[in-house]
Formats: C-alpha cells, sequence, structure tokens
C-alpha cells in the first residue's frame, strides 16, 4: 500500500494500487480470464484498484470487430489453413516486423494509455497486448509485465524477453517455456484464472427451483461465447435421451442457432431447456454431472474448478486440440470420437450415477491447488515490490 502525505496537512492518503488487465476479443476466454483476476485481486485486498480493456477494440471500435470477425469466420470456415499456420508459427514469437506494424495500425495510443492510466503493473491476458506492451517496454516504459497464458499449451506468440513473469496452467508448460529459453524464475505455475465464483458450492436445491429445473441426471452443453458448436449431430443425439436426462443447451451469443433449435419440436420438450448467453455458467455446472464443450482453456478450467466430467466436441486447430489432448490425459474429459462415446456416458450416468457423483468429489478434492487466488497474489507481489517512476 502507498501513502502519501498531502502537502501542508500531515494528513496521509493512501493510493490505491492500479492493476491494468489487457485483453483482446479473439475468444471469449481470454477476457473471462481478465476480468476473473480483477475479482479476485479486488476480494484478496481493498487496496486494489483495476481495470480491464480489450485493447485493439478499445482504440479501434469500428475496425477491431471487422478483424475478430473475419477471425470467427476463417477458423469456423478453413480450420485446416488455422491449423496449418498454427503449426508452422508454433515456436516462433512475434517478430519486432510484425509488433511495429500492429503497433502502428492499432496500438499508436497504448503509450498514452499507459501514461493516463499509470498502472503499478500491466497484465496480459491475450499474445498480441503483451507483445505490445513489450515493445513499449524496449522503447523505454517502465512498468512490470505479468502475462497469463490462458491455455494448457504455449505458442511462441506468448513469448518475449520484456515479459517480466509468466502466470502458467501447468508444470507442463512451464516446461515448454523452459525450453524455449525462459527463465525457471520467471514463471509461476498457477493455473488458469477462473472468476472465484466457480470455487463456490452453492445449493443445487436453490440453483434448480431458479432455473425451473429437476433433480434428476443433467448434461449441460455449452458451445462457448461465440456458439461456434455448429455440428448439430451431437445436440440431436443428445436430445434423443430427454426422458431420461435432463438437457441444458447454452448457445452463447449464437441467437441464430438458439432460434433454429427452439423452433425444432425435437427440443420443444419438458426436460430440455435452451439458453442464450449468461453470467451463471457456475451455477449451470454446479448441478450437471457432465459437461459437454468445445475445449476451450477457459473452459475447462471452469469445468476443472467444478470437478465436472467433460465431454470435449469437435476442438478448434491449435490451442484446442492441446487443451483436449491435456484433460483427456489426465483422466477428467474425454473427446467425442464418435456418438458411441456420446452413449456409454448417458449410460453411465443412468446407471452408475453413484460412482460419476464420488470421482466428482475427488477431483475437487484433487484440484485445490488450483485456486484462483493463487494468480492473484502473484500479481499483488510483484507490485509490492516493484516500483514503476512515470
Amino acid at each position: 500500500m502507498t501513502e502519501n502525505k498531502e502537502q501542508g496537512t500531515g494528513e496521509l492518503r493512501v493510493t490505491k494500487k492500479r492493476v491494468l488487465l489487457l485483453s483482446e476479443g479473439f475468444g471469449a476466454g481470454h477476457t473471462q480470464a481478465a476480468y476473473a483476476l480483477s475479482s479476485s485481486l479486488r476480494r484478496l485486498s481493498s487496496d486494489v484498484q483495476t481495470k480491464v480493456l480489450e485493447l485493439g477494440s478499445f482504440l479501434n471500435p469500428h475496425v477491431a470487430p471487422l478483424i475478430i470477425n473475419a477471425y470467427k469466420r476463417t477458423i469456423t470456415k478453413q480450420p485446416k489453413l488455422v491449423a496449418l499456420m498454427y503449426r508452422k508459427q508454433y515456436k516462433k514469437p512475434i517478430n519486432r516486423f510484425a509488433t511495429l506494424a500492429l503497433h502502428r495500425l492499432f496500438y499508436t495510443h497504448t503509450r498514452s494509455i499507459v501514461r493516463q492510466l499509470k498502472p503499478d503493473i500491466i497484465v496480459c491476458t491475450h499474445p498480441i497486448p503483451s507483445a505490445v506492451i513489450a515493445r513499449l517496454k524496449r522503447l523505454g516504459v517502465d512498468v512490470p509485465l505479468c502475462t497469463v497464458i490462458t491455455d494448457y499449451d504455449v505458442h511462441g506468440t506468448w513469448i518475449s524477453p520484456e515479459v517480466d513473469r509468466y502466470l502458467v496452467s501447468t508444470t507442463e508448460v512451464q516446461l515448454k517455456l523452459i525450453n524455449r529459453g525462459v527463465t525457471k524464475n520467471k514463471i509461476q505455475v498457477t493455473g488458469i484464472p477462473v472468476h472465484p465464483n466457480f470455487w463456490e458450492h452453492p445449493s443445487r436445491e436453490e440453483i434448480r427451483l431458479k432455473f425451473e429445473l429437476k433433480d434428476m441426471p443433467t448434461v449441460l452443453v455449452m458451445d462457448g461465447g461465440w456458439g461456434l458448436m455448429t455440428d448439430e449431430i451431437v445436440n440431436e443425439y443428445l436430445a434423443q435421451w430427454q426422458q431420461k436426462v435432463q438437457l441444458i443447451y447454452v448457445l452463447g451469443n449464437n441467437d441464430k442457432a438458439r432460434a433454429h433449435m427452439e423452433q425444432n419440436p425435437l427440443y420443444q420438450k419438458p426436460n430440455i431447456h435452451i439458453m442464450g448467453f449468461t453470467r451463471e455458467i457456475d451455477k449451470l455446472m454446479e448441478v450437471a454431472d457432465v459437461l459437454v464443450t468445445k475445449p476451450g482453456g477457459m473452459t475447462c478450467s471452469e469445468g476443472l474448478a467444478k470437478g465436472i466430467p467433460m465431454l470435449f466436441h469437435n476442438p478448434l486447430p491449435g490451442q484446442e486440440e492441446e487443451n483436449c489432448l491435456y484433460f483427456t490425459e489426465q483422466g477428467l474429459g474425454e473427446p467425442i470420437t464418435s456418438l458411441e462415446v456420446v452413449e456409454k456416458w448417458m449410460n453411465r450416468l443412468l446407471s452408475e450415477y453413484e460412482t460419476i457423483v464420488e470421482t466428482r468429489e475427488r477431483h475437487l478434492k484433487e484440484i485445490e491447488k488450483f485456486h484462483p487466488m493463487q494468480s492473484a497474489k502473484s500479481i499483488i507481489e510483484m507490485v509490492e515490490t516493484r516500483k514503476v517512476p512515470f
């Protein structure tokens, strides 16, 4: 905590520590991680002030949505191209020419934002703002930079010499960073930060009452914040189990898909619930017994915090494939390679329900080391031990 003496008074004025959290809108998970960190930091200390920005969208509100929409179309229409680009650049950081181009196109005012907000630390949950702040540091801006890698793998674009600390999901990611030349003392294994609500366990009865759900085996199907799980085969197959299994479909911001499902007689059943974007996924995960989802780093981490078994549908090339592999190897999820996998889990829900519940309780005891305050504590420790001259 910083204390300043008011001139001519002898009174002490407490100045809150400022934490600037930067993300980008390429997928919902990066920004969710930033807001989760913001919440954890403020819960941990009343002497911390936070601000979250999607940097490109903030600086260029007209251009950024066009680029993000183009990115959406590319990953849905040309996934093989995305996979090729991901693997080709896998071990390469963002080069200085690309960083300079990004800076001139989108981030020319970043320096003035930093000087205006005077953060005690900048935390980045996306590689592009991390690279931009790294460039500013090379140009003389003196501010600690903490980069939070929001997947269970590490692409080269996350890595910059100017990053003062990396917060990573697992020891495996830590080792990958070390193998690429990052010194071990710059890396802390904290788990991916999720909102503290995911670590709480409210009354299931109250949740069921709020959402008008029944007390029966329940499957939560999430299409991600962008609603990109467009393959209807799994959704339709799941709906066929509606007499014995309760189904909650959360379609994110995909209003078109939601309207289509609501008009389809297949989904117009008492045990099927269709929802759009919601900020109460933590409650829905609490009452669900199985989660069907795309393996985004943030969703997987939220599922991990809830101990819920996960079935991974149609991972996008790159990070999602690596996330899927990690959670499968850890015994916390399984890819949907065929409808037989879904059938197996539906039968397990009906015939081995107690075993699924017991396994979930065991997982909850094992994942305490991933508590969200780990990341927040690391950031506060950086703030308290570093001074930033302006």
